[in-house]
């Protein structure tokens, strides 16, 4: 049978796909039930460049998945990410209905125009979606929830995520490949925000860096939403890169260094030694000191955290960001990542690790490499927007029984709860 309150994130990476099923349980906290990961080789820089060996990784993941899970993945919320895609922020005002009471038109007004106020979006590009930065009813700023409130004009702002039509196509086209429904598509910078973040720190002002193997992500967030966002075309695989040049070795040689031995600041160096390489492929052993790798890998992170902090300060934020930094994504795991950031961009940082995770497989997936996913899991449940999802695998290996004929299956609320806004806006949204 179907379960609506089971949803499933798929992360596919330049460096991995990873996948997560979870549920809800009664404290709001997720469950972890299942995860796959599997190493991706169909993407550079969070763009498809083969569709075969990305449809490949994604059937991986999603089948290791579903033994640990024992459930059958039907529906995804996918990440999306890649320097094609593009926020734009975008001013609404409407006039409140007659009445003088705003309503759900008056919300479906506001959105539509603040999308037709998007003057320069061509025939290449599509909005992927749509994120209200703040409701202002009259001359009462700071509002969230508009519906039920006395005025006469509401204004306002919307992030609106803009992406490339021919690169999401190719997105979809994979996971559909592989055999599953896209139910909905998240820019990963606002997914990695949502798992790593704390309420306080959204709030206070801060900016999430996502270092993953393709590309860095940044989003700032001030006041409770999202400002601003941009994806840096240098991340993870550009260290091995530097690492296997400037010790001549295989990438694969230099990655496991990179993870083995490597470090990010030179201030946190300890006593050097040396670092013996085996002889692969027929080569010869050789040796170099571990001193040598730290230069070179605290280099490459040097540039990508000035990259930040430029994309920083050009947003305007940087004296807004009272939180500081959190640091998250598998290029965040290098010893030293942490207090270089803190360096370079003049911030308080922290690691971010996966947070509001109760039980479950919980252990698995306590790693910033998993941030982007848990984001896609929490996202989802933040829209309530499961669609058709999962079905339960039956014990004895059979097909899943399906729900009589006419029966819903589309979520409706957890406990009979009614919707909140966020759950209407998604609905009006789409009905757009």
């Amino acid at each position: 049978m179907r379960d609506s309150n089971i949803v499933v994130g798929l992360d596919i990476g330049t460096t991995k796909v990873c996948v997560v099923v979870a549920e809800k349980d009664e404290a709001g906290k997720l469950n972890i039930l299942g995860h796959g990961r599997a190493l991706s080789e169909g993407l550079q820089r969070a763009t498809v460049v083969n569709i075969n060996k990305t449809v490949e990784a994604i059937r991986s993941a999603v089948a290791d998945a579903e033994r640990e899970s024992s459930i059958r993945i039907t529906g995804v919320n996918v990440g999306i990410s890649g320097a094609h895609v593009h926020c734009i922020n975008s001013n609404s005002e409407i006039s409140v209905n007659q009445s003088g009471v705003v309503n759900a038109s008056d919300v479906r007004r506001f959105l539509e125009k603040a999308k037709t106020n998007i003057r320069y979006l061509d025939i290449d590009h599509e909005i992927i979606h749509v994120i209200p930065q703040e409701f202002i009813v009259d001359d009462q700023e700071g509002v969230l929830d508009p519906i039920g409130m006395a005025g006469t004009t509401m204004r306002g702002s919307a992030y609106i995520v803009v992406g490339m039509k021919t690169k999401i196509r190719n997105i979809r086209q994979c996971v559909e490949k592989a055999g599953l429904i896209v139910n909905d598509m998240t820019f990963e910078p606002v997914a990695s925000g949502l798992a790593v973040m704390k309420e306080s720190e959204r709030k206070s002002g801060v900016v999430i860096v996502d270092i993953g193997g393709g590309t860095t992500e940044v989003a700032i967030y001030i006041e409770g939403a999202i400002r601003f966002s941009e994806v840096i075309k240098v991340a993870a695989n550009d260290v091995t890169h530097d690492v296997a040049y400037g010790i001549k070795a295989l990438y694969e040689v230099a990655e496991e260094l990179k993870i083995r031995h490597g470090c990010a600041y030179q201030g946190g160096r300890e006593e050097d030694e040396e670092v013996l390489i085996e002889g692969t492929e027929g080569r010869a052993p050789k040796s170099f000191m571990k001193s040598s790798l730290t230069l070179i890998i605290e280099a490459r992170m040097m540039e990508i955290f000035e990259l930040i902090r430029d994309a920083v300060k050009r947003s305007g934020y940087f004296d807004y960001l009272n939180a500081g930094a959190v640091i998250t994504g598998g290029g965040s795991l290098i010893p030293g990542t942490e207090a270089l950031a803190a360096q370079i961009l003049g911030l308080d940082v922290r690691g971010g690790f996966p947070e509001g995770i109760s039980g479950g497989i919980k252990r698995s997936i306590n790693n910033p490499m998993y941030a982007t996913v848990m984001g896609l899991v929490a996202h989802s449940f933040e829209n309530r927007h499961t669609g058709h999802t999962v079905e339960h695998v039956a014990s004895d290996g059979s097909e899943p029984t399906q729900p009589p004929d006419g029966q819903d299956d589309e979520e409706t609320g957890e406990d009979g709860q009614k919707k909140t806004f966020t759950d209407r806006l998604k609905e009006w949204w789409e009905k757009l």
